[in-house]
């Protein structure tokens, strides 16, 4: 066991993570036939078998599955030892893994990347967008340092740090730009469209209009909040949008915006991290960016909106 090298964990990780040898070998920046080497070395060097090959999915054996798991507790310790050398080294500098939610990501991202830059050039940001679940797997597991997400996450292992509330805004085609605004229980009755199943957007969007207990047949799913709006202009139904997308979302679609009446839909946004990263002072130092440029927007007067992009 003492010829196990870290170059052997790491491609065992990421094999055993994407079950596939091919999308494991691109994962880590080698050759597939390389991969298999490194992986019959490892299992060479333990005795036994780790993997099970054969079909177009890998398996790991029983023994290949209690490995999987010290092998990610081993990673990520050897990740925090490297956290712990950059805390100690003084500014904020090095990489940064920061996973984003995709309802956060193209609205906020590139001011923050700008600004932490700007601040800190040092730095090596690695941004990645994924939905919330990913983002705490991956966190969880060592492969990011921290996220922006839809709080709570309520996993006992993260810390989370608010950032922002914002409210959700209906937008419906430009021809009902003048009909009343929809109370939840009218809204339920409407065509609405929604996110696709795995993003938290979705699911705060049915708790407001109370549709957990039956999702209507005829619902309309769309990848994006991008292509929920153009749905919306094209007089398919409505839907529901962060107050952050307006702006961008609406420019180009023949919508109307709408605040919804009180109590309004909101979320809030924040940082999560695991409580045990080393990082913990600079990662507070980096939410303090993001609530800096957050309150310098606040202040900022809105640009001017179109006719058919007006709020009521």
């Amino acid at each position: 066991m003492i010829n196990i090298s870290m170059k052997h964990l790491r491609y065992f990780e990421a094999l055993a993570r994407h079950r596939h040898f091919g999308r494991a070998a691109v994962a880590c920046g080698i050759s597939q036939p390389a991969l298999s080497v490194q992986i019959r070395e490892l299992e060479d060097t333990v005795g036994a078998p780790l993997v099970e090959r054969g079909g177009r999915q890998v398996g790991l054996t029983a023994l290949g599955e209690a490995f999987e798991l010290r092998v990610r507790d081993i990673l990520r310790a050897v990740d925090e030892l490297g956290d712990l050398a950059r805390a100690s080294q003084g500014p904020l500098a090095g990489r940064l893994r920061l996973g984003v939610i995709p309802t956060v990501a193209p609205y906020l991202l590139p001011t923050f990347i700008k600004e932490l830059a700007r601040r800190h050039p040092g730095l090596e940001l690695r941004p990645r967008e994924a939905v919330t679940q990913k983002l705490v797997d991956d966190l969880l597991e060592g492969r990011l340092d921290t996220a922006i997400v839809a709080l709570p996450v309520s996993e006992p292992a993260l810390h989370e740090e608010p950032l922002l509330e914002e409210e959700f805004v209906l937008v419906r085609p430009a021809a009902d730009a003048d009909a009343p605004v929809p109370d939840p229980d009218r809204l339920r009755e409407t065509r609405l469209l929604l996110l696709e199943e795995g993003h938290c957007f979705r699911e705060q969007a049915i708790s407001f209009c109370k549709m957990s207990s039956a999702i209507p047949r005829d619902l309309v799913e769309g990848s994006s909040l991008s292509t929920l709006v153009q749905m919306v202009g094209a007089g398919i139904g409505v839907t529901l949008i962060p107050d952050m997308a307006v702006a961008i979302e609406t420019r180009s679609a023949a919508v109307a915006v709408a605040r919804l009446p009180p109590p309004r839909p909101a979320r809030t946004i924040g940082m999560v991290w695991r409580k045990t990263n080393p990082l913990t002072d600079r990662l507070e130092h980096v939410a303090e960016v993001f609530r800096d440029l957050d309150r310098a927007a606040a202040t900022d007067p809105p640009p001017p909106r179109s006719p058919r992009d007006r709020v009521r």
